[in-house]
């Protein structure tokens, strides 16, 4: 019996996750995996993501069915591992044979056959104490239920340290909510740009549903959106609410400055909002940048390959954006391998480029213009702290509220009908996973006076 081409991609891509430092979800998306069939597409999909979600879950069970220290083990080893027990702890619709299998299998395509009876051990130790099907449900009310941040890391598969924060800054309940959130596949959200998009997603048997935060959003119900001509085309574009509504808050001006613009989904849409404006696209990577133009279909915009913290623009603008590079840790339902990679000592690092992006950022804002801080990151270092430590000596600057906005917003039938203040953190725009369907992300917005 053959590897089956899922697994084996499941395999390949959790190889370079671990070793490279690679996005799964970009890795799925690449040229390598498009011949893949839809079934297997989806099972490699579901295997590689929800592997890495429960990672510590999983890592757990085999350390307990091991006579090694899962330290010890080789990366294709323990991968493979993963692989299996998480298809037999969560899968039900898979035999456990045909797991342990295939993941013997696999670390002998890897050349290290001499572990394979080790392989087929513990996953047979694991197979016979645990029946398929049940860990997922029994996980999800146990985060429900934990009442302290020990508990409800285990239960949760995220990193203790991670957990003692958010409650710390959130509490208990709403870090509930967000590991639960972190759990689970996310729902697929486009922006529209084409009034006859909806439609036409429809007659290719896409299934929408209304957006939970803007009314040019949706969300996909059922159908893969990405091989409709639709989006092919530009006249609808993938991105979660949470991030549409981070460009919305730019508003209008004839000169915009997207400082670190790349992958460029908040980019086209400020620009689609402001088709009369000049918009400035700078990104530092010269192949992100390339990659930028080729994607990004609008003729005001000018990509250029830049460091933010040190922009070769002699001139002034009255909108700027900064979504500024940072830890992504509002983002690990679509990115579950930052919580495993990410470490307490990186956030001085990220403060430090953070501070040196806005402070460069803020010399660029013309008189009376208006500047948007964002970051997909739950963490107070990269975003309040940020923004204060900025404006601590700069006189010239304030705070804006964003409930401002944001009912200008609603006003003008871009916002739907929701409670704006679950959306505030004092003046500071705040979404929250768990308590929004959406990534989270922080804006701040800033006000130049003179």
């Amino acid at each position: 019996m053959a590897i089956s081409p899922a697994r084996a991609a499941a395999f390949e891509v959790l190889l370079k996750v671990a070793g490279k430092d690679a996005y799964a979800s970009e890795l799925l998306h690449s040229a390598r995996f498009a011949k893949l069939s839809t079934a297997d597409h989806g099972l490699a999909t579901e295997i590689i993501m929800d592997t890495l979600r429960w990672q510590g879950l999983l890592d757990g069970a085999i350390a307990r069915a091991s006579s090694q220290k899962l330290a010890r083990l080789d990366t294709e080893v323990l991968i493979a591992l993963r692989i299996a027990a998480y298809q037999m702890l969560f899968l039900s619709r898979v035999p456990a044979r045909a797991a342990i299998f295939e993941s013997v299998e696999l670390v002998k395509a890897a050349r290290k056959k001499s572990a394979a009876p080790f392989v087929n051990a513990v996953l047979r130790k694991i197979s016979a104490g645990r029946s398929p099907g049940v860990e997922s449900l029994d996980n999800f009310a146990a985060i429900r239920s934990s009442g302290d941040a020990a508990a409800l890391a285990a239960n949760a598969s995220h990193p203790e340290w991670m957990v003692r924060r958010w409650v710390e800054q959130y509490g208990v309940e709403a870090t509930r909510g967000i590991c639960g959130y972190d759990q689970t596949t996310p729902a697929t959200s486009i922006h529209i740009y084409d009034d006859r998009a909806p439609a036409e997603l429809a007659a290719s048997g896409i299934a929408l549903s209304a957006g939970e935060l803007l009314s040019s959003a949706r969300t996909v119900v059922a159908g893969d959106v990405t091989k409709t001509a639709a989006c092919r085309e530009g006249r609808a574009a993938i991105q979660d609410e949470a991030s549409q509504l981070v460009a919305f808050l730019v508003g209008h001006g004839k000169s915009i400055l997207d400082c670190c613009a790349a992958p460029g989904g908040k980019t086209r849409l400020i620009a689609h909002r402001n088709p009369q404006s000049t918009i400035i696209a700078a990104e530092l990577h010269p192949h992100r940048a390339r990659l930028m133009r080729s994607l990004v279909r609008a003729p005001n915009i000018r990509v250029v390959s830049a460091d933010a913290r040190s922009l070769p623009l002699s001139r002034q603008f009255d909108r700027i954006l900064v979504d500024a590079p940072c830890s992504g840790t509002g983002t690990l339902a679509r990115n579950p391998e930052i919580k495993w990679r990410l470490k307490p000592e990186d956030f001085a690092d990220l403060q430090a480029r953070q501070i040196a992006i806005l402070k460069s950022a803020l010399a660029q804002l013309a008189p009376r213009g208006r500047l948007v801080y964002s970051t997909c990151s739950l963490e107070r270092e990269e975003n309040e702290t940020v923004v204060e430590a900025v404006l601590t000596h700069e006189t010239q600057f304030s705070i804006g509220d964003c409930r401002n906005e944001l009912a200008q917003l609603r006003e003008a039938g871009d916002l739907v009908e929701l409670d704006l203040d679950s959306l505030r953190s004092g003046p500071y725009l705040r979404t929250l996973p768990g308590r929004h369907i959406c990534d989270g992300f922080f804006a701040a917005i800033i006000e130049r006076r003179l």
